[in-house]
Formats: C-alpha cells, sequence, structure tokens
C-alpha cells in the first residue's frame, strides 16, 4: 500500500508571507492541524502546526485583550515560526516507510512531494491509523484469533492449511516476534462468528491458541 493512495491530495498550504494570525484562522476555518509553506514559486520550505503557534501565542492568562493578541500574532510571520527542515516522503514511499518514519521522528504529519519535488499532498497520523483499520478489515467485523507458536520454517503454511481445511477463509495475518528468543505471536483473522472448530483443529494440531476474540 503506498501513500499516494492514501494521503490527502492538493493540501491547504499557506504562504510563507503570512502572518500567524492568517495561517491560524485557516487552520481553524478548514480543520487541519498543519500547514505546508510554500514560497513565491510554490516551491515546499516549510510547514507551520498549531503547536508551532501555541508555542508562540500568548497564554491564556494573558491581560491582553483579544484585539491586542491579535495585533500581535498579526506582525509575527510563519516564516519566524514554521519548522524549517521540513521531513518529507516521496508519493512512491510505502505505508510502512511512514508509519516508521513518523515514529522516529515523532511527528504527526508529513508533507508528501513528486519526483520533481513538487508538493502533491499530504499523509498524517490519521490516515496511517485509518490504514491499519482498512488493512486488518476491522470494520467489517473479523473473528481475531493469537497464537504463541515456534518460529520456525512451515508454520504460517501449516495454519493456513489447518484453517483451510476448517472451511475458512484468512483475510489477514501478522507475524510479530516475541521476546522469547525462537517463539514468535501470530494473529489472525478470519471471517466467521464462531471459530470454535477452527480452535478445536488448531489445538488438536498442538498449537497454542492464547486468545480468541470477535472485533468490529
Amino acid at each position: 500500500m503506498f501513500v499516494a493512495n492514501r494521503m490527502t491530495k492538493n493540501p491547504i498550504t499557506v504562504d510563507i508571507t503570512a502572518t500567524v494570525d492568517e495561517a491560524a484562522k485557516l487552520m481553524k476555518r478548514r480543520g487541519v492541524r498543519r500547514l505546508p509553506v510554500l514560497d513565491e514559486d510554490g516551491k515546499l520550505v516549510g510547514i507551520v502546526s498549531d503547536r508551532d503557534i501555541m508555542r508562540v501565542a500568548p497564554s491564556p492568562a494573558t491581560t491582553l485583550s483579544r484585539f491586542e493578541i491579535t495585533s500581535l500574532l498579526d506582525k509575527m510571520s510563519v516564516k519566524d515560526v514554521m519548522a524549517k527542515n521540513v521531513v518529507s516522503v516521496p508519493d512512491t514511499a510505502t505505508i510502512e516507510e511512514v508509519a516508521l518514519k513518523m515514529s522516529t521522528e515523532k511527528l504527526g504529519g508529513l508533507p508528501v512531494v513528486s519526483s520533481v519535488g513538487a508538493l502533491v499532498g499530504i499523509i498524517t497520523e490519521t490516515d496511517v491509523f485509518k490504514t491499519f483499520v482498512d488493512v486488518m478489515g476491522l470494520a467489517d467485523g473479523k473473528s481475531r484469533i493469537t497464537l504463541d507458536v515456534e518460529d520456525k520454517v512451515g508454520v504460517v503454511k501449516d495454519l493456513a492449511g489447518i484453517i483451510a481445511d476448517a472451511g475458512f477463509n484468512i483475510n489477514s495475518m501478522v507475524t510479530c516476534q516475541m521476546p522469547i528468543p525462537g517463539r514468535c505471536e501470530i494473529v489472525i483473522r478470519v471471517d466467521a462468528e464462531n471459530v470454535d472448530e477452527i480452535q478445536e483443529k488448531l489445538e488438536a494440531k498442538g498449537y497454542n491458541v492464547t486468545h480468541v476474540a470477535k472485533i468490529g
């Protein structure tokens, strides 16, 4: 799954000459938390977030009037508060790469650029969460089976065969390494209301089913 299919295309942007007050009002009006900043040539030169604006805005305990606050923010330029070293991703990147970069850099959103460096979208943590929900098919309602298995060649093939023999199709499968060397956790999602038969067949083959739940 690629960023180009999950990002918000044609994102709302702000000009580098805009004031902080203009950026704040634009965010509020359009319901967004961050704005890519473009220069006069349309090149991505920064990104400003609601946190950047909160950082420079007067404290709620200030004695300044609303007019004075607006006047103060209207004198400050976006270029003075924006993040200049923009971390961006190409539109050919995978959603996994984006999730890793966001986690590593501790970022809630990333501008997406084309092969020629033009801004084509923005992808946020919300988009990544939605992708996770879609990939797992959670909204459709799936039964989740968790197993503690030996980490060896052929386990996934064996599990798939057992579930197929029970007459069910695997909708998704995730494998995670466990702290115990040589063990891994496998989460399987199937489109079934009752998975008692699957659980019985798995346990009959010596597999340790640690958890079963219906999600969605």
